[in-house]
């Protein structure tokens, strides 16, 4: 983003408002909105780029913490964007405060309400037969998420023609995560330490 593309008061109301209803679509937590993330931000409002993006979350899923703080990064580099990044100084900096306020509040708002309330409810009548069944209606909605989100990301990569050994690792990790009780942590190292020596 151009220093002069900086972005305005409806901007980051709009912002928001999307944040917003991406809250409420965040059915297995909020990675399951980065396609959606994508599209807007990089794709419509090109107030990201790809790298910037795909950056945003693989530095918040390799912190501690919990996955939705990917959303504070994606946040933070909209409004270090807008600022004129690293360069633009306090004003950039303050910026990018902004949008990571902007983005975790909008994320956050509507969905901890409604899990909330949501819980409560059905908690209360956790023995109906349709409360049991919208769990377990859930579970491929949430399996259909995250394969469209790692999708995104291993596209975002570079041609999947050249890039068979980044898909095959993809698949085996796929495999040994769904089989076996090999912890994910080590499959991360493994990925980073192929990733380091080039191989991938």
């Amino acid at each position: 983003m151009n220093p002069a593309d900086a972005l305005s008061a409806a901007d980051w109301l709009t912002l928001w408002l999307h944040f917003l209803s991406l809250s409420l679509l965040a059915v297995g937590g909020a990675i399951t909105t980065a396609p959606d993330m994508h599209r807007y931000l990089v794709g419509s409002q090109h107030w990201l780029s790809d790298a910037q993006f795909n950056a945003s979350i693989a530095i918040a899923q390799a912190a501690p913490g919990p996955n939705v703080l990917f959303v504070a990064l994606v946040g933070w580099h909209v409004g270090l964007n807008a600022g004129g990044g690293p360069a633009g100084g306090w004003h950039a900096q303050g910026l990018a405060l902004l949008g990571a306020a902007v983005a975790m509040l909008g994320i956050l708002l509507p969905s901890g309400v409604l899990t909330y309330s949501a819980t409560r409810w059905a908690h209360q009548r956790r023995e109906l037969r349709a409360v049991r069944a919208f769990k377990a209606g859930l579970a491929p909605i949430v399996i259909a998420l995250l394969m469209a989100t790692g999708w995104l990301l291993s596209t975002a990569h570079g041609q999947p023609a050249r890039d068979w050994p980044l898909w095959l690792l993809t698949a085996a990790t796929t495999v040994l995560v769904w089989r076996t009780r090999l912890h994910l942590l080590w499959l991360i190292g493994a990925g980073a330490l192929l990733g380091m020596l080039g191989w991938i």
